[in-house]
């Protein structure tokens, strides 16, 4: 297996590919919506359904996606992902109402939902562990650059093109992506299980309602007692997951998994230190428009210094984690990203332009870092056999830690507006707010172990002196 590994250097840059393609469609569709709203001749508020038709399917759809992959393989079912994504962003293109539109972005949703999981699922079992670090390292930053680059990019499109081009720019990508995975990727299978139906049912619904809660809360479509109520059936389907899992002798996910120290500690921190960072796509383009007066491209322009910082991390992720270790790195990244999201309730519009820069500069780099510690701590102790729940598990995780962010900074921004003071003050406090939950999420990496890891950094000492 390492030798198939090592001559399939074209497999990291497929995952790459398909994490960029899907973090940037979670977030440059809403740039374009008030054009797209014209166009269709609706409301813009009427357009919310076209981004939690895509929200929804992908969280449905992504507990399967192992079960698919081990089941009809791994080459096989990306493909039919990247192609139902393609076909979904070109119907979206075409589309002449939001009917239709809704409908095609299910279709994107489906190929979205099993993109990302199965070749990541594929890298797992294509790398032995002394490869991995680097490699997730490596996928990681698309996932870092997408959400920054999506609302700059929207902008652009719709400002100097037409909205339809936030979809059709995915088509040559996915075509790419097609033709490589043809050649790089291999086709693992697993010995065939029957899909747990009842699971997938409880398990993808429970997920459902909890992303439209989150996503009701955060877009004020209803009422809070409405979005909560969605959100509590959302969360009771979870515990009926839950004890269905116990008894059933192979369910979806199984929860053995949460026996694995690694595993949990990774999930748990993935959900938790996602609040804090998952706040800045969306409440910081909001800060410098509303608070401090600038233009949408310009604010979109000025996240650029984040992706720029991931992407410049790159190269120091290893080689921090190899000398500090997985316990030191997570907990020391996550008190300074937590600390660096408060500092922002000290920024005016008075202040220079790179004293605004330079922090999200900096935060670029510690989520880079952060990400790619918690992704590898997660998989790292996984074996074949569970691989692919594993897997789909952080999948999930992260779909939801998302939207989570999101929601929850929405949630404090509108909960300061009932207080008197001015529009900055209020995202002053939103921001004070989150950086304390960045700050508290460290303390979940303290049940991490010093010697946690440890097998992974070793390993890669010994494969770069070799």
């Amino acid at each position: 297996m390492i030798n198939s590994a090592r001559s399939m250097a074209g497999l990291p840059w497929i995952a790459a590919m398909a994490f960029f393609m899907q973090s940037l469609d979670a977030t440059i569709l809403n740039t374009a919506l008030p054009a797209i709203a014209a166009s269709l001749h609706r409301s813009p508020l009427a357009m919310q359904s076209a981004v939690i038709s895509y929200t929804l399917t992908v969280a449905m759809l992504i507990p399967v996606s192992g079960w698919l992959a081990d089941r009809f393989g791994t080459r096989k079912v990306f493909i039919f992902a990247v192609s139902l994504f393609s076909l979904g962003s070109l119907a979206c293109a075409l589309s002449g109402s939001l009917m239709v539109l809704v409908i095609s972005r299910v279709v994107q949703g489906i190929g979205g939902a099993m993109m990302m999981p199965v070749a990541r699922l594929a890298l797992l079992r294509a790398y032995p562990r002394n490869e991995l670090l680097p490699v997730l390292n490596f996928v990681t930053m698309p996932g870092l650059v997408g959400p920054v680059l999506g609302p700059l990019l929207g902008g652009m499109l719709v400002t100097w093109a037409t909205w339809h081009w936030i979809f059709l720019i995915n088509i040559p990508i996915g075509i790419i992506g097609i033709i490589c995975a043809r050649k790089y990727m291999p086709d693992f299978t697993l010995p065939a299980r029957r899909l747990d139906l009842v699971g997938f049912l409880l398990f993808g619904l429970g997920l459902v309602g909890i992303s439209s809660g989150v996503e009701l809360l955060g877009e004020k479509l209803v009422s809070a007692t409405v979005a909560l109520g969605v959100l509590a059936t959302g969360c009771v389907l979870l515990l009926l997951y839950i004890r269905h899992a116990r008894r059933h002798p192979a369910p979806l996910l199984p929860l053995s998994l949460f026996k694995i120290r690694t595993f949990s500690v990774g999930i748990s921190g993935n959900v938790a230190s996602r609040l804090g960072t998952g706040c800045i796509p969306f409440l910081m383009p909001l800060m410098l428009q509303v608070g401090f007066g600038y233009s949408a491209l310009i604010a979109g322009c000025m996240m650029a210094p984040t992706a720029l910082g991931s992407i410049l991390a790159k190269s120091t992720v290893t080689r921090t984690l190899s000398q500090y270790g997985y316990r030191r790195t997570l907990i020391a990244v996550t008190l300074f990203i937590g600390l660096m999201v408060a500092s922002f309730a000290l920024q005016s519009a008075s202040w220079n332009i790179f004293a605004l820069l330079i922090p999200l500069f900096i935060l670029g780099i510690a989520m880079s870092t952060q990400f790619t510690a918690m992704n590898t701590i997660t998989l790292g102790d996984l074996t074949d056999n569970n691989a692919s729940s594993g897997n789909s598990m952080l999948a999930v995780t992260q779909q939801l830690a998302i939207g989570f962010g999101v929601a929850v900074s929405a949630a404090m921004l509108r909960f300061y507006e009932n207080f008197s003071g001015s529009t900055l003050s209020n995202f002053h406090a939103t921001f004070l707010t989150m950086g304390g939950v960045g700050v508290l999420s460290a303390l979940i990496f303290l049940y991490l172990k010093p010697e946690d890891g440890l097998n992974l950094i070793k390993s890669n000492k010994k494969t770069r002196r070799d």
